[in-house]
């Protein structure tokens, strides 16, 4: 897959997850074989870009592949504003976040609220797409709710205004995680323009991305919640399109060394204190089924020091099989 001089390794692309998709969890994920990993949504109201979060939001030292930057907000000139603010620090790409169903966004009229009002999201698009040179990518749902299914239409707009590649959850904004993800759009989308389309949701197999893939005749697939507490589903998925058959499961100490190596990378990324509570999230997705008792993670979610998490997980691991 292509995007603007940008050839993929994979047609693999991890979502962009608030609060997750941190350099770390994005530096794990294309080692594990993922084609390009977009950033956390970035707002565009510029009173937001001194905070601390928004500093490490815009951290991309050291990061290999290209550099995708999603950015949220209603204000067309706002939004080419902050556009242009990522390119001059190193953005590749920009993304423009049209698929977000928090109620927190939506009410300030961004993310998926923005299917209601295509003219707006013609207006946004443009202002964007002129603001910068590389690439921009929009990112939307198959519709406000189930009865208003407009995404072959906002994927018409956004393909005339010079979007580069749509990623499409499918989900209505309405539908928010419930229920099951619906191809049937993504499809019609597919039929309906000629760029480059990114099927997302419910894509948490090898065989559910092939399926997905030949049902809906993607360019690529976007894997988010699938990923948490499981950053090797790209390997198994890569392997799968590329061999046509399952690999085998990752060692268990590869795995193991791996989620030490996660943790150590984000208490260094966000400092002690903040990191050994973001390490507290992604230990409890890792953990999922090996402590299903949640006695570990209960536990590990009281320790305060770096060390004392890292200490833990080694004891954890030894004593499980």
């Amino acid at each position: 897959m292509e995007i603007g001089p940008y050839k993929l390794s994979a047609p693999l692309l991890v979502a962009p997850m608030a609060g997750v998709t941190d350099r770390p969890f994005r530096t794990l994920c294309l080692r594990m074989g993922a084609g390009m990993a977009v950033s956390e949504m970035m707002s565009s109201n510029p009173l937001l870009r001194d905070s601390d979060k928004s500093r490490r939001r815009m951290d991309h030292e050291g990061e290999t592949g290209v550099r995708s930057v999603q950015i949220a907000g209603a204000d067309p000139a706002l939004m080419a504003d902050a556009a242009r603010f990522n390119v001059d620090r190193g953005a590749q790409i920009i993304d423009i976040n049209m698929g977000c169903p928090a109620k927190k966004v939506n009410k300030k009229m961004a993310g998926s609220a923005l299917l209601q009002y295509p003219d707006l999201v013609e207006s946004i698009v443009s202002a964007v797409v002129e603001a910068v040179a590389v690439p921009v990518t929009l990112k939307i749902r198959t519709g406000w709710d189930p009865e208003h299914r407009n995404g072959v239409q906002i994927a018409r707009i956004a393909e005339d205004c010079g979007i580069q590649a749509l990623a499409v959850h499918g989900r209505t904004r309405a539908c928010m995680y419930k229920g099951e993800a619906e191809y049937d759009t993504i499809r019609a989308i597919k039929q309906a323009v000629s760029i480059p389309v990114v099927a997302n949701g419910d894509i948490d197999s090898p065989e559910k991305a092939r399926f997905v893939l030949d049902y809906t005749g993607a360019d690529a697939i976007m894997i988010g919640r699938a990923a948490q507490g499981r950053p090797w589903i790209f390997r198994e998925i890569r392997h799968y399109l590329e061999q046509g058959t399952t690999p085998a499961p990752l060692p268990k100490d590869q795995e193991r060394a791996m989620i030490r190596e996660h943790v150590a990378a984000l208490h260094e990324f966000y400092g002690e204190a903040m990191g050994v509570r973001i390490a507290r999230k992604h230990v409890g997705w890792y953990l999922q089924e090996s402590d299903a008792g949640r006695d570990f993670r209960s536990d590990f979610n009281a320790l305060e020091a770096a060390g004392q998490q890292l200490d833990a997980l080694e004891r954890y691991f030894a004593n499980i099989a």
